[in-house]
């Protein structure tokens, strides 16, 4: 009896390392694992998996803007805070008594019949504090995403100039800041201009988008003073925005503007003169300082406010 050599086994395909049911003879050029067409990741040299392109990512540095923060190519903060507002105008027009609950009030009083009083020192249970300085803090954001119905001071045409100032300034301060730090910016210029409203006039419901305006038109001065930009733009529109404070003081809000104006111009120093070496921690305590002040200022008004 003669042997008889065995059938030699054919060699199974390799598989991708991800999809093991998938034939491929492809390597990654890093790990040398199999890898079929849908891990695939194109190389300077060869093809990659998924894993080692997103750990080579890990080391490289992530661009940066001028001062600071992440480049960022579309203005989505600008474009959300112009859709917050519009979105909250139309809510107010749909239900007028949005306008009563969420404005700037500093401190009032709402009677029996609904209407709103100056606060003073009644029993009568008919009678409630509204406002700020009673427990409403919201009311200093609420307010500025708030604006004028039609029929009431200038009607539609206070948000329509809001909305064109935030497109036209908005972008150009998102690219140079990047998103947190302009919505910083933004949020503590809206912030400062409601903070001096309800300090100068507390019993007055402020609102409107035109203290984080001005914030937004001071921040432009400093930025473009500080990059060397020709001044003649930022000039004319810092010019015409002062111009307007002191026009309209006697039948807007013009503590909320010259508030947001400061707060906004204060920020903006402390972006773009932040020292290299400590930019995000000296950029970020001033921020936070800022806050600070401001919601201090509130407390103590609020606390006298609050003694009738």
């Amino acid at each position: 009896m003669t042997a008889v050599d065995p059938v030699p086994q054919q060699e199974a395909a390799p598989a991708c390392y991800r999809h093991p049911k998938r034939e491929t003879y492809v390597r990654c050029v890093r790990c040398d694992r199999y890898i079929c067409a849908d891990c695939m990741r194109d190389a300077a040299v060869g093809q990659q998996c998924a894993e080692c392109v997103r750990e080579g990512n890990k080391g490289v540095r992530q661009a940066r803007s001028v001062f600071g923060g992440r480049v960022t190519v579309t203005p989505w903060v600008t474009y959300v805070l112009i859709a917050l507002n519009v979105l909250a105008y139309l809510a107010e027009l749909a239900r007028p008594s949005l306008l009563e609950r969420f404005d700037g009030l500093g401190s009032g009083m709402v009677g029996p019949d609904g209407g709103y009083y100056v606060p003073s020192a009644t029993t009568d249970p008919g009678y409630h504090l509204v406002g700020i300085a009673h427990g409403e803090w919201d009311r200093l954001l609420t307010s500025a995403f708030l604006h004028q119905p039609p029929g009431q001071g200038f009607g539609v045409l206070h948000i329509a100039l809001n909305m064109w100032w935030i497109w036209r300034l908005g972008r150009p301060l998102e690219e140079m800041l990047g998103r947190t730090r302009f919505a910083a910016l933004y949020l503590l210029a809206a912030l400062g201009g409601s903070v001096l409203a309800f300090l100068v006039s507390p019993h007055t419901g402020a609102l409107g988008a035109s203290g984080a305006v001005f914030g937004l038109t001071a921040a432009y001065w400093v930025f473009s003073r500080r990059l060397g930009h020709d001044m003649t733009e930022a000039n004319q529109l810092t010019i015409l925005s002062l111009v307007w404070l002191v026009v309209s003081a006697g039948f807007t809000s013009w503590q909320g503007h010259l508030g947001g104006f400061l707060a906004g111009g204060v920020i903006a120093l402390a972006f773009a003169y932040a020292p290299g070496r400590y930019r995000v921690l000296v950029q970020a305590a001033a921020g936070v300082a800022l806050l600070a002040v401001l919601l201090a200022l509130t407390a103590v008004k609020a606390s006298d406010l609050a003694v009738l």
